[in-house]
Formats: structure tokens, C-alpha cells, sequence
């Protein structure tokens, strides 16, 4: 009994019908054959780096929320009366270097931290964590 890929001819693997990437996952195209030589990663190397920084100033975030039940008392009673601007103060008072925006809501709070790298922005990191 003949599969179905040789009853239909349209799938058979020629260079003149439609070309079927389930039969041939692995067939690769002349054009798309690259040098490993061509690659350049300054941009994401930087990136890399960028990202670095995100992690650690998430990480202190995180870690003075966990750590100081007082903190993290001043950070939702100041989000609870909706005043913005001490929730960034407070957030700004440890020392964060990134790029945040902090927005939340009656169920948690959600951090956004992003950078740039070569002018342009690379990498963003969002975090919600649940108070309710």
C-alpha cells in the first residue's frame, strides 16, 4: 500500500513542485548556507551584558521585598493610597541603575526594567508578584 506522500505527487521531493518540510525537515536550500564567519555578536554580547544588570537590580528588588517586611509594608501602603511617586522613590532608593516602570493593582504589583544597548533598546524584564 502506498503512503500518501507517493500517491500524491504533488509532495514528491523535485526541484519543479512544492517543496513538503514534513516529509524532508532537514533538506537546506543553497541560499540559506552561511558562513559561521559572517556572524558578528558585539550587539548581542552587549545585550548580554545589559541583561546582567536587569537580573541584579531585579534581584534587589526582590530580596529587600522578601527580606524587610517594613519595606515592602511602605512599598503596597504607598501603592494601596495610589501615590505613585513614593512607590518610585522607594523603589529608586535601592540603588536600581536599569529603566523601571512599577504599576499596580488592588491583586499585586508589576515591575518592568529595561536598558539599552548601542542606543537602542535590547532587553526588558517584567515581573508580577501577587499580594492578594
Amino acid at each position: 500500500m502506498l503512503d500518501y506522500f507517493q500517491r500524491n505527487s504533488v509532495y514528491c521531493h523535485s526541484p519543479y513542485v512544492t517543496y513538503n518540510y514534513w516529509q524532508y525537515p532537514y533538506y537546506q536550500y543553497p541560499y540559506q548556507v552561511r558562513n559561521k564567519n559572517d556572524v558578528d555578536v558585539t550587539i548581542f554580547s552587549e545585550s548580554l551584558s545589559a541583561y546582567k544588570q536587569l537580573l541584579k537590580d531585579a534581584s534587589n528588588v526582590l530580596n529587600h521585598l522578601a527580606d524587610s517586611k517594613s519595606f515592602a509594608a511602605q512599598v503596597m501602603g504607598a501603592a494601596e493610597v495610589s501615590n505613585q511617586k513614593e512607590v518610585d522613590r522607594l523603589i529608586k532608593s535601592l540603588g536600581i541603575k536599569s529603566n523601571f516602570e512599577v504599576t499596580y493593582n488592588p491583586d499585586g504589583i508589576h515591575l518592568r526594567f529595561w536598558t539599552q544597548a548601542q542606543g537602542t533598546e535590547c532587553c526588558k524584564l517584567d515581573m508580577a508578584i501577587r499580594w492578594r
